[in-house]
């Protein structure tokens, strides 16, 4: 299982080779919410997403044995481009597997930053399970997006500064697709301020993950949404053991909620904003009435919209 001590040496790990991301209060979004609320500019890591940060400190521990053979991982996008990122970093071959449909700009990214991709079925979770089955037959090591320790310990480094740069927050709301961002704010702020209440907020349109975490068992749902950060068919057995013990609340946004909240992120922080990384606004906007008072923290997980994209969310 992850450890905050395991979030801590991640930290001085990917201290090298990423920045530490800004945390930001809008009057705006004060506003709106009727509370004090920041955002954790994660969409302003070198990817555009905090995924990025997970990769980093697993990729930079493979022994020379593991490395010499190659990684590969299953993506959307956003945990593609950090796979790669990381690869790249550490001089390793990486290989990611994505659905037909995916962001094109994300793929271009991935491209970019020196991996092969390779487009495979329908959504997602098929995406996975042709990249799980490549995998062994190549020797690759598999870099799950949500079942590795390593992964959210890194991702855990979010929160570690969210922390330190707001004493006294006492929600912090993340966004939920396979789990890892949330389950490693769990982790953080259960170990540094058990008072503080962290809440979950996936797209009512994929709600596989809020269903496990409900049942306390792992489901499968239909996967609709638009968010491909979000876009999970399948729960993952790692992240829902920490969300099952240490999440407070968890909340689903309606696509039109999801839309919505990204087009006043992106007007309210100046910020290019993606789907899922506006969905801890939409769950902010959804829960207000119970915020009143309390000093809120948004992850904003990434910005990685495309050009399409941004033009349709403007023109609904």
């Amino acid at each position: 299982m992850p450890t905050l001590a395991g979030v801590l040496e991640a930290r001085r790990r990917i201290a090298p080779y990423l920045p530490r991301t800004p945390l930001f209060s809008y009057p705006q979004l004060d506003r709106l919410v009727g509370t004090s609320v920041w955002v954790k500019h994660e969409n302003h890591q070198p990817v555009g997403a905090f995924k990025v940060r997970g990769g980093v400190n697993l990729v930079s521990q493979l022994t020379t044995d593991v490395r010499s053979n190659g990684v590969t991982a299953a993506s959307t996008g956003n945990h593609g481009q950090s796979v790669a990122y990381a690869a790249r970093l550490f001089g390793v071959r990486a290989k990611v597997f994505v659905p037909q449909n995916a962001n094109p700009s994300k793929v271009q990214a991935m491209e970019d930053l020196g991996a092969e991709v390779v487009s495979h079925g329908s959504d997602f979770d098929e995406a996975r399970e042709e990249c799980a089955r490549v995998a062994a037959l190549e020797g690759r090591r598999y870099i799950h997006s949500g079942d590795e320790p390593l992964l959210i310990e890194g991702v855990g480094t979010i929160s570690l500064e969210i922390f330190e740069d707001a004493p006294g927050i006492e929600v912090i709301i993340v966004p939920i697709g396979g789990g890892s961002g949330a389950a490693a704010a769990c982790l953080v702020a259960k170990s540094i301020s058990p008072s503080t209440q962290v809440i979950g907020v996936q797209a009512e349109a994929a709600p596989a993950a809020y269903l496990s975490w409900r049942s306390r068992s792992l489901q499968e749902d239909e996967m609709k949404t638009e968010a491909e950060g979000l876009a999970t068919r399948t729960a993952f057995q790692l992240p829902q053991r920490i969300l099952w013990e240490h999440l407070d609340d968890f909340v689903l946004a309606s696509e039109d909620e999801l839309r919505a909240a990204t087009r006043t992120m992106i007007e309210s922080t100046r910020n290019l904003v993606e789907g899922a990384g506006a969905a801890a606004l939409a769950g902010a906007l959804k829960i207000r009435q119970r915020l009143a008072g309390k000093k809120v923290a948004l992850i904003c997980s990434g910005g990685n919209i495309s050009s399409d994209q941004l033009r349709a969310l403007f023109q609904a």
